[in-house]
């Protein structure tokens, strides 16, 4: 094999090298005894398993742990999370980023409610259908909560499978996903009896996921020492020191970068929000009024009095900046003291500290700001 872009492994070469007798014997042992302990795995129901794995989807385990338990308390089951107003499950959403994730959850919630009758069907096949749920999600779901004999592929199961069969192609083609699809396949331990309690399929793609997460490390050296495959691992067998060149990928695509001035317009104690537009990025949350621009002290107050806002006093604060997976915010802050008399003229929700912090989802993008109310 080459270090090309366009290396193509095949199953049989992929199945020559890396053994497929016993190895689900010596991941599920090692799972037995080092496995993470998450909320969502002490009562994997299907809604907790697909909570839980819509969470984690770019997201660390470190930040969904407490979303995901402030979640359930609110929305206990798939009926309550169907019938629940959009402010609510984005409110308990915030922090996590991302929120189409939440949007498809409640989609797929209601369908669920009304096609279903409130019960999460039970095979990849029919979970691949719902909104927000792609293949990963479809296996992990199937395998975890109802025993399916699915591999659920995702940057995790790629990084192993890269460094085990010394797969030097670039790991985010098709055809590297089919290879790895299929070699973990063939490796998977069969499906338990209904009537078991035992879930060998769901426990190993869970020991898969905690060697990615704890053991076979992204961009840092792996810890070899302390991996139940490394015997088997041909990066680690044949070239010490090749697990961290491993897996390859193309480099990230250049972010575009986005000026803003953000107002923090306050009438006594309340400060002025407003609802971002129903599509695109951040789609119906809440923000700090802004314009688009680095605007100095005479723009800003020409744009306030343009909105309706007249400013008693008007004072800079902080610059912040927020990164997001294609664009980079870099935000001007002002402070703004409104006159009182024009508050019921001004174009925005008016609301105090509380109120926005419990009521309203304001992204993380503005946490600068939410930090000085």
């Amino acid at each position: 094999m080459s270090g090309g872009n366009d290396v193509i492994i095949s199953d049989s070469i992929v199945n020559d090298f890396v053994i497929k007798e016993g190895f689900s014997d010596i991941l599920l042992e090692w799972y037995k005894k080092s496995r993470r302990i998450l909320p969502w795995r002490e009562d994997p129901s299907p809604y907790h398993v697909w909570l839980s794995e819509i969470m984690l989807q770019q997201t660390r385990v470190e930040a969904v742990r407490d979303h995901y338990l402030r979640f359930v308390g609110r929305l206990p089951d798939i009926r309550s999370l169907a019938e629940a107003p959009e402010d609510v499950y984005l409110k308990l959403w915030e922090g996590l980023g991302y929120y189409s994730r939440a949007r498809n959850l409640h989609r797929a919630a209601r369908i669920i409610t009304e096609e279903y009758g409130g019960e999460m069907p039970g095979t990849s096949s029919a979970l691949i259908k719902l909104p927000g749920i792609g293949p990963y999600t479809a296996a992990a779901i199937a395998s975890i909560a109802f025993g399916e004999a699915s591999p659920a592929v995702d940057g995790n199961l790629l990084r192993i499978f890269a460094r085990l069969t010394r797969f030097e192609g670039n790991i985010r083609t098709p055809d590297a996903l089919r290879a790895a699809t299929s070699f973990y396949r063939e490796r998977m331990p069969e499906a338990a009896a209904a009537e078991s309690s035992e879930n060998p399929c769901g426990d190993f793609n869970q020991a898969l996921m905690d060697l990615g997460a704890v053991v076979c490390l992204p961009n840092a050296k792996p810890d070899c020492e302390g991996c139940p495959l490394a015997k088997h691992c041909r990066a680690h067998r044949e070239m010490s020191g090749m697990e961290s060149s491993l897996p390859v990928r193309p480099g990230p695509k250049e972010r575009k970068t986005e000026y803003l001035t953000v107002f923090l317009i306050r009438c006594g104690e309340r400060t002025a929000v407003v609802k971002r537009p129903a599509g695109g990025l951040l789609a119906g949350l809440y923000e700090f009024p802004n314009a688009k621009g680095e605007l100095d002290d005479e723009s800003a107050v020409k744009w306030l009095r343009d909105h309706f806002v007249e400013p008693i006093r008007i004072l800079r604060t902080i610059d912040a900046e927020h990164v997001f997976t294609h664009k980079i915010w870099k935000m001007r802050g002002y402070e703004v003291i409104a006159d009182p008399f024009t508050e019921k003229d001004i174009p925005y929700l008016m609301a105090d500290r509380e109120e926005i912090l419990t009521r309203y989802s304001i992204p993380s993008a503005f946490g600068a700001y939410l930090d000085m109310l």
